[in-house]
C-alpha cells in the first residue's frame, strides 16, 4: 500500500522575536491539534513543547523561527511535527542543559529538558557559535506506528509578502521504495503553488512509476498552469540506488556516507518545453542521505561544514539549510530523505 504526504498539508512558521509570538504558536498548534483528535493529555504536551521551544528562543537567541505542521511520516497515525531553530550562540553543553532543573538564564531550567520528556521523538543540532535546531514529534495515540522506509523532513517558505508558496515537494512510499519529488512552480503566488499542486498529483496518480513517467504525466497535467521546474527520485530499497530524472532547476544531491553525488536535470518547463527526459542512477544504501532544492536555496553548501547535522534527522538537516542558504528573493523549499537503517 502506497503512502503519500507532500507540502499540501499546511506548514505553519512564526518568526519568534516576541512573547506574544510564542502565544500565536502556542495557539496555531492548538488548533491543529483540535482537527487531528488529540486529546486534553496529548493536545497538553504539544502545548508545552511548542512554548517552551519558542521561549527557550527569545531567552538565548533574541530571535528565531518555529515550524508546526502534521507529521512527515509516511503511516496513517496522525501527529504534529515541531522545528525550531535560531542562530544564536550554541548551546556549549547540551546533555547538561537537557536535564530538569539546569538553566543558563535564570529561570526554573525545565525547558529543554521539558522538550526531550514531553516529545514522542527529539533530537537536537548545536554547534558553539552556530545556533541550535529542535526537532519534536507528538503523536495522537500511545503505540509507535510502524515507520516508512525513508525518514523525511522538508521545509517550504513563500517569497515575502505571499501567502500561497510556490514550491513544494512530496513523498510516496511502500515496501519496495519511495518516490521524492521537488517542484518549483514559475514564479510565485498563487498561480506558482496551483502548478506545484499539478506536480503533487501528478504523484498521486503514479506514487510507484518510473521518474520519467512521472514527470510525463506532470507534463500533461501542468499543460493548463504556467509549468515548473520538477525533480523525481525513486529509491528502490531492494536493489539499493536511487533513479533520478529532472527538468529545470530543482537541485538533487545525493550522500551515501561516504560519496556526495549532484544528480544531473535537463533544462525545460514542465507543462510547456519538455524535450528531453532521461533517468540517472546512483548507488543509495541504508543510511544515505537525498536533498531536493528549490532555486530559493543557494548551491554552495556542504554538509561536512556542519560537523555531526547529517546524522541528525532529516527535519533538522532541512532547517539547517533552509536558514543559513535561503535566497529571500522567491519561494523556497528544503526536502531531505534519508533511508532508514533496519
Amino acid at each position: 500500500m502506497e503512502t503519500l504526504i507532500s507540502s499540501l498539508s499546511p506548514q505553519l512558521n512564526f518568526s519568534v522575536t516576541h512573547a506574544s509570538d510564542v502565544a500565536a504558536a502556542r495557539r496555531a498548534g492548538q488548533k491543529l491539534a483540535d482537527s487531528l483528535g488529540f486529546d486534553d493529555v496529548q493536545a497538553g504536551r504539544l502545548a508545552i513543547v511548542i512554548t517552551e521551544a519558542a521561549t527557550n528562543i527569545l531567552k538565548h537567541a533574541g530571535e528565531g523561527t518555529v515550524t508546526i505542521m502534521r507529521t512527515q511520516s509516511g503511516v496513517a497515525m496522525p501527529g504534529v511535527d515541531v522545528v525550531a531553530v535560531d542562530n544564536g550562540p550554541g548551546i556549549g553543553d547540551l546533555e547538561f542543559s537537557l536535564r530538569d532543573g539546569i538553566s543558563t538564564a535564570g529561570t526554573a531550567g525545565t525547558g529543554l529538558g521539558a522538550l526531550r520528556r514531553q516529545s514522542d521523538e527529539f533530537d537536537v543540532w548545536t554547534r558553539h557559535g552556530r545556533g541550535a535546531a529542535f526537532f519534536m514529534r507528538v503523536w495522537r495515540g500511545t503505540t509507535p506506528p510502524e515507520p516508512c522506509g525513508m525518514e523525511v523532513g522538508a521545509l517550504c517558505t513563500p517569497l515575502a509578502g505571499e501567502e500561497a508558496c510556490g514550491d513544494g515537494w512530496a513523498v510516496s512510499c511502500n515496501l519496495d521504495g519511495a518516490t521524492l519529488l521537488g517542484v518549483d512552480g514559475l514564479g510565485h503566488g498563487p498561480e506558482a503553488a496551483k502548478a506545484a499542486a499539478g506536480a503533487i498529483q501528478a504523484l498521486e496518480q503514479r506514487p510507484a512509476a518510473l521518474p520519467s513517467e512521472v514527470l510525463h504525466t506532470a507534463h500533461d497535467l501542468l499543460r493548463i498552469t504556467r509549468g515548473a521546474a520538477l525533480s523525481v527520485a525513486r529509491v528502490d530499497y531492494g536493489v539499493g540506488e536511487v533513479r533520478f530524472a529532472g527538468i529545470g532547476n530543482v537541485n538533487a544531491i545525493v550522500h551515501d556516507g561516504t560519496v556526495r553525488r549532484a544528480l544531473v536535470s535537463h533544462n525545460g518547463i514542465v507543462g510547456h518545453n519538455m524535450r528531453k527526459v532521461q533517468e540517472f542512477t546512483a548507488p543509495f544504501p541504508p543510511g544515505a542521505l537525498c536533498v531536493l532544492t528549490s532555486d530559493g536555496i543557494q548551491t554552495q553548501w556542504d554538509l561536512d561544514d556542519y560537523p555531526g547535522l547529517r546524522a541528525r534527522a532529516p527535519a533538522l538537516v532541512a532547517a539547517i539549510l533552509m536558514r543559513d542558504f535561503i535566497r529571500r528573493r522567491d519561494d523556497a523549499m528544503v526536502l531531505v530523505a534519508r533511508r532508514r537503517i533496519t
